[in-house]
């Protein structure tokens, strides 16, 4: 066997522990010493294992202290949708909630202005909410909205679902958003409205929202603990 097969094999079996709880969450894997002996196998191909099984979200790193084994129990939500919060809600198994934290009409600064394409004395909606899923605050929105596109937004509109009104109070034909995923570090903000667990970054998907007219009308921050997030998607390939 070469030693390409040999680390994807050890890599898929570590994966596949890890999935049925052999490894739990929030423990250590063996050690370097511990693998090698176990495979019978060189340092390095456990190395080359364990670093495919960081890229992939199944172990953090700890210096000094191991490979930790991460929580790949994650909540899956369609990031290449347009789906709204309480859409999903149905689907995500326990109680959900969500908590309007700061709300109100502000003037954009130069960049939520680039955000949002538009002139620094437009009045924007900023609406900054957490999402409780199964007693633990792990998203974050931040949505900005055009205050010439949504005259009136109220907090209780916040705290139920938005897209709901614009869509049937307000007739807005809300059609496609452009969407870019980062991870970035922890803000202050992210650690008041946020059970972090521990982790000091977020996935940060940020949404650039267009009407049917290509109108760009809404940009949304949403940012995810580290560990309960997962891209969800669907491809096919083409023949």
């Amino acid at each position: 066997m070469t030693k390409n097969n040999k680390y994807m094999q050890i890599y898929q079996e570590l994966a596949d522990k890890i999935q049925d709880g052999t490894f739990p969450a929030n423990e250590t894997l063996p050690s370097e010493n511990e693998l090698s002996e176990f495979y019978e196998t060189s340092r390095e191909t456990i190395r080359k294992a364990l670093t495919l099984l960081s890229q992939r979200g199944f172990i953090q790193k700890l210096r000094g202290k191991g490979s930790l084994v991460l929580d790949v129990s994650k909540l899956s939500f369609p990031i290449s949708g347009l789906v709204s919060f309480k859409e999903l809600q149905g689907s995500l198994g326990g109680e959900s909630q969500t908590i309007v934290y700061d709300f109100g009409l502000i003037k954009p600064d130069k960049t939520l202005a680039h955000q949002l394409g538009c002139q620094l004395d437009d009045e924007v909606w900023k609406v900054v909410r957490a999402r409780n899923i199964k007693g633990e605050r792990i998203i974050l929105d931040k949505d900005f909205f055009l205050k010439k596109n949504v005259p009136l937004l109220t907090k209780e509109i916040c705290e139920k679902s938005i897209y709901e009104y614009l869509e049937n109070e307000l007739k807005l034909p809300i059609s496609y958003a452009k969407k870019e995923i980062v991870v970035e570090q922890c803000t202050e903000e992210d650690r008041s409205y946020l059970d972090l667990s521990g982790y000091d970054h977020v996935v940060v998907v940020k949404n650039y929202v267009h009407l049917e007219d290509t109108t760009l009308f809404q940009y949304t921050e949403s940012r995810h603990r580290l560990d309960k997030f997962r891209f969800v998607d669907f491809a096919r390939r083409k023949h």
